[in-house]
């Protein structure tokens, strides 16, 4: 069997994982929710979030996988062979996620490419809201079946850039998140600069640092801290499972892991600071919503044209803004396909890059769905049960698997096997694992459903039940029936090909990694000396 490839260094691992964690989200969906919770105290309140929850998991998903050397559903056979139905569902959502992920990819290359446009909407809000509307020609509902040309020209870019991040796995995308994942600071410290220096900075950078204790008591600050720094970190997406699998055995995950998380919630203050200043100084804090689609694509459109009096240099900001964001949305996009790639390869001993290949064209063709006029209206449905659902669930089964089902101290021993300056303390890590994050992925998941039945009754949006059934509950529910059938599969594969799991155990010997860029290096002297 080929050796598994390795990231080149430690610091190209801990840039993937950066690279993966920051995403849109933070751009959009962390400001807006800060604005609904009396910004510091929500900052206050994330923090202890990603304490209690997010790094714990982080570290757990990487030390499994740089154990066991594979991706996310070998890993949970790994765990316990009846557990790999979770790692398949985790597999699965993925898989359902970056279909859509990648056309509001698609979006954003589309609205860097028309960013022109800004320039002769100096002061007319209105229009640069209808910019969106006007390129995507989105109806908002389950109607209209045409596609427009730019956006399914757009789409087709965002999956090449995509195949092209991971052709090579590890190699190419360690090579790529050297640029990736410090554009987005740069171009976010450019706008943080023009927004603080605009009139009305100040009051919006005080309604961002400056807590509001009153919001401690309301359930839905605590309920939305926790979900996102949940969905921030990439964590039960399948992605760390990947990219732990390339660590080295040298490898300190507890460090790791810290600079990872708090990197991320660095980005996502920083894009804090730009959208608040910005909002401040145009006159717009009232506008600033937690809905990220309306916030890149309606709200800031309003703030771009009424920066300055002149309007080439408020299409350059608009430029600036929306290069911002396809730079943080290609990192996550290719990171889900990545995740999802290693861990089909790995369960069927297939080559990587063959399963890439497939991947990106079967998930390429389902994302023309959401590129057609009532994309829009399917993407929120799906991303409401994927985000809301599945993956509560999904991490609430990974963490009762590992925390009461394995001896989590040989996790834990994974974790700081080379830790230095810092080790991660047992009782924090095992009462994480094993009692706060599933209890609060359970109060989470409870949360939801008495908003979906007790206030909605039982229907999201505007949308017809047949929408929310066939793209939410046949979706969720596919999801999580994906590890039987695939178990049904194997089982045809074992007796009509012969076909031969591995045997993945904790305590099994450890096939040695090497470096992707050192095989050329290996082979290089035999060839020399052959010359």
């Amino acid at each position: 069997m080929e050796k598994r490839s390795q990231w080149s260094s430690r610091f190209t691992f801990i840039l993937a994982a950066i690279g993966s964690a920051v995403g849109l989200g933070n751009a959009w969906r962390f400001p807006g929710l800060a604005s609904k919770h009396g910004g510091g105290t929500f900052l206050l309140v994330y923090l202890v979030a990603m304490l209690a929850i997010g790094i714990p998991l982080l570290m757990m998903e990487i030390s499994i996988a740089r154990k066991l050397r594979k991706g996310a559903i070998e890993s949970m056979r790994g765990i316990g062979k009846k557990f790999e139905p979770i790692g398949w569902a985790a597999t699965s959502n993925a898989f359902v996620i970056v279909c859509y992920y990648a056309v509001v990819f698609a979006w954003v290359i589309l609205m860097f490419g028309n960013s022109w446009q800004f320039a002769g909407m100096t002061g007319k809000s209105e229009e640069a809201s209808n910019l969106f509307f006007k390129l995507t020609q989105t109806t908002g509902a389950i109607e209209g079946s045409s596609i427009p040309g730019e956006v399914l020209l757009c789409t087709i870019i965002a999956w090449g850039l995509i195949f092209f991040c991971i052709r090579n796995g590890a190699s190419s995308v360690g090579k790529v998140v050297k640029f990736t994942v410090f554009a987005p600071v740069v171009l976010l410290l450019i706008m943080a600069v023009k927004g603080c220096t605009m009139p009305g900075a100040g009051e919006g950078l005080a309604m961002l640092f400056i807590p509001d204790f009153s919001a401690l008591s309301d359930p839905s600050l605590w309920v939305d801290a926790i979900g996102q720094v949940f969905y921030s970190l990439s964590i039960m997406m399948a992605i760390m499972f990947a990219y732990g699998s390339y660590l080295g055995n040298d490898a300190d995950i507890a460090a790791d892991a810290m600079i990872i998380a708090f990197s991320d919630m660095a980005v996502s203050v920083l894009s804090g600071i730009v959208m608040f200043s910005t909002m401040g100084g145009t006159g717009m804090l009232d506008k600033i919503t937690a809905s990220g689609v309306s916030t890149a694509f309606i709200v800031y459109p309003q703030a771009i044209v009424n920066l300055t009096d002149i309007g080439w240099l408020n299409a350059l900001f608009g430029a600036v803004f929306y290069l911002m964001l396809i730079t943080l949305a290609i990192d996550s996009a290719f990171s889900i396909v990545e995740g999802v790639s290693a861990a089909v390869a790995d369960k069927f001993h297939l080559k990587p890059k063959k399963v890439t290949i497939a991947i990106c064209a079967i998930c390429g063709l389902i994302s023309i769905i959401f590129t057609t006029q009532a994309g829009l209206a399917w993407l929120d449905i799906v991303d409401n049960w994927t985000n809301q659902i599945n993956l509560i669930i999904i991490g609430v089964f990974e963490c009762i698997a590992v925390g009461w089902f394995f001896d989590l101290r040989k996790v834990h021993t994974e974790v700081n096997r080379n830790a230095k300056r810092f080790k991660a303390p047992y009782w924090w890590f095992a009462s994480s694992v094993k009692v706060i994050a599933p209890v609060l992925l359970v109060g989470l998941f409870v949360w939801n459903m008495i908003d979906l039945f007790g206030n909605k009754g039982g229907s999201y949006g505007d949308y017809p039940i047949w929408a929310q059934v066939t793209a939410g509950w046949v979706v969720s529910g596919l999801v999580f029936l994906s590890g039987f059938i695939a178990r049904l599969v194997i089982n045809y594969k074992k007796k009509k090909e012969g076909f031969v799991e591995d045997e993945v155990e904790w305590d099994a010997p450890q096939v040695q990694t090497v470096p992707a860029a050192a095989k050329a290096a290996v082979k290089a002297p035999a060839a020399k000396k052959k010359k």
